[in-house]
């Protein structure tokens, strides 16, 4: 009879031991799923991003596929139920993105309501209601996510107006909120600052917090670094920073830094009788 107890101890503990170690290898799975898809399709912007995921602006077409596959296997992330709608989007597959979107959203991704957003508001994919996009803009910015408040901002402006005073008075509010730990939102406040869109113009303001985006590798703070370095707006006047702003900026893709640093080397411009550009010329 002891010896009946014992083994059946025995099988009851290799039991355990066995569904252990299957949940364990499920968990690491799953953790590497997320891996993978977090290294193909996250969103630099986004506010569930890991902060040692760099992240990249879209899903290149060779990683799509792949891209697809692991984020489809991590879905259980939030995260990973957003990037699997950018990496749909990538591959043209409007309806699987919104449909990704939408239970991404579903679990309180304020990405995924932006992505839902946007797409109401142009009707890519979907049928166009600036009613909806505007209440997932909403949510999106109640949730500090910096381009919820931003795009709520722009349609409230639509038409090429600027948003209505009050309008753009709160999205400065709430973009001070996720400003406190979201570069984007440093970014998009620090353009609001220096335009005095909202509220009053603060170029020291703004180049503060376009410096906090910049040390975080945005590319956008560090071409406005760049600027305000260059004209010592809102601070001290720097040429040499100024260029080390603008190469980042432009390592990491940003246009309007490639284009400073071009103006940097061909500072001497002909123009023809209408005033029109014929060419720079360089050193």
């Amino acid at each position: 009879m002891k010896r009946s107890s014992t083994l059946a101890q025995c099988f009851t503990a290799g039991v355990i031991a066995l569904a252990m170690f299957s949940a364990n290898r499920d968990a690491h799975a799953q953790s590497a799923d997320l891996v993978l898809c977090d290294r193909l399709a996250a969103d630099p912007a986004d506010p569930d991003k890991p902060a040692d995921v760099k992240g990249v602006a879209t899903v290149a077409a060779a990683d799509v596929a792949t891209a697809i596959k692991f984020c489809k296997q991590a879905s259980g992330a939030r995260r990973a139920m957003y990037q699997l709608g950018r990496a749909y989007a990538a591959n043209n597959q409007s309806g699987e993105a919104i449909g990704a979107w939408r239970k991404a959203a579903d679990k309180g991704s304020t990405s995924a309501m932006v992505e839902l957003g946007v797409a109401y508001a142009t009707g890519a994919g979907i049928a166009k209601d600036e009613a909806a996009a505007a209440k997932l803009f909403e949510r999106a910015a109640q949730g500090g996510n910096p381009r919820g408040v931003s795009n709520l901002a722009a349609l409230s402006g639509k038409g090429g107006a600027a948003p209505a005073p009050a309008d753009a008075a709160r999205s400065r509010s709430l973009l001070a909120k996720a400003a406190e730990t979201n570069a984007e939102a440093q970014f998009q406040l620090g353009l609001m600052l220096q335009d005095g869109v909202g509220g009053p113009k603060d170029d020291a303001g703004a180049r503060n917090l376009f410096e906090k985006a910049a040390a975080q590798d945005h590319p956008g703070a560090l071409e406005r670094m760049g600027a305000f370095a260059k004209e010592g707006r809102g601070g001290p006047q720097d040429s040499s920073a100024a260029k080390t702003y603008y190469e980042k900026s432009a390592a990491l893709g940003n246009e309007d830094a490639k284009a400073a640093l071009k103006r940097a080397e061909c500072p001497y411009v002909l123009k023809d009788k209408s005033g029109k550009v014929v060419t720079n010329l360089c050193f």
